[in-house]
């Protein structure tokens, strides 16, 4: 039989995402068959997986879950529950094991999705799939017709330009952007270096799915927002 990669496997399993679940291996934390698991190591269905001392028990016979949340400013998109008293898990109190994708940083508010499907997480989070995130946001002084041009042609931080990007000014303060990548703190950096700081930032879409909700407030994906979210993402690059 063939074996998986594990955080492959994991993800598949709704545990988590790739990336949380090499976190996980590196720490120390997961054992397959009374023994402490590595990196790229492969497994099979019929392997004992621990996580943190509990067994694996997969979540894909009781269906996917895909959930749209408008998380609160000072929530942390963490599913660690012990070293963050804020985390969106704990929060949100569903009753079945999920996980963010992607993330929102603490001092931004506005729409996240959260699932216990491993797969779609990747196939999101990969940047050349070129799935936009809109976002409002408002920063500290009047916004000039130069900043506009600048945040939409690409702006140098973490190393690199920023992709071109939609930009549009909606008030004397305020713009609207939307982006296809998803660099650490992306727009406050950007601003930032245009000598602007941000004070207000607030996801309003992401993909088709729209930001619908009060804040503080969760709700499952329609049947016409799941069924377009397969079709998008039926062509993505879904390995890293």
């Amino acid at each position: 039989m063939k074996k998986t990669r594990l955080n492959k496997f994991l993800s598949e399993k709704g545990y988590c995402s790739r990336r949380a679940a090499d976190k996980l291996i590196e720490n120390g934390e997961v054992f397959v068959n009374g023994k402490k698991a590595e990196i790229g190591q492969g497994v099979e269905e019929t392997d004992l997986i621990e996580i943190k001392g509990e067994t694996l028990q997969s979540q894909n016979s009781e269906g996917f879950i895909y959930l749209a949340f408008h998380k609160p400013k000072g929530i942390v998109c963490t599913t660690d529950q012990k070293r963050e008293k804020n985390n969106i898990v704990d929060y949100i109190g569903y009753p079945k094991r999920i996980f963010p994708i992607g993330r929102l940083d603490k001092d931004s508010e506005g729409l996240i999705l959260l699932t216990n499907d491993g797969d779609i997480v990747n196939k999101i989070l990969r940047a050349k799939n070129q799935h936009q995130k809109e976002y409002i946001v408002t920063v500290d002084k009047p916004i000039d017709d130069s900043f506009i041009q600048k945040m939409g042609s690409g702006v140098p931080i973490l190393g690199q330009i920023t992709q071109k990007c939609e930009v549009e000014k909606i008030a004397d303060k305020q713009f609207r952007i939307v982006l296809t990548q998803g660099l650490n703190r992306q727009i406050r950096r950007m601003s930032e270096f245009l000598g602007y700081r941000v004070v207000k930032l607030k996801r309003i879409r992401i993909m088709h799915i729209q930001l619908d909700l009060p804040v503080g407030k969760h709700r499952e994906l329609s049947p016409k927002e799941q069924k377009k979210l397969e079709e998008l993402l039926q062509h993505s690059q879904k390995t890293y």
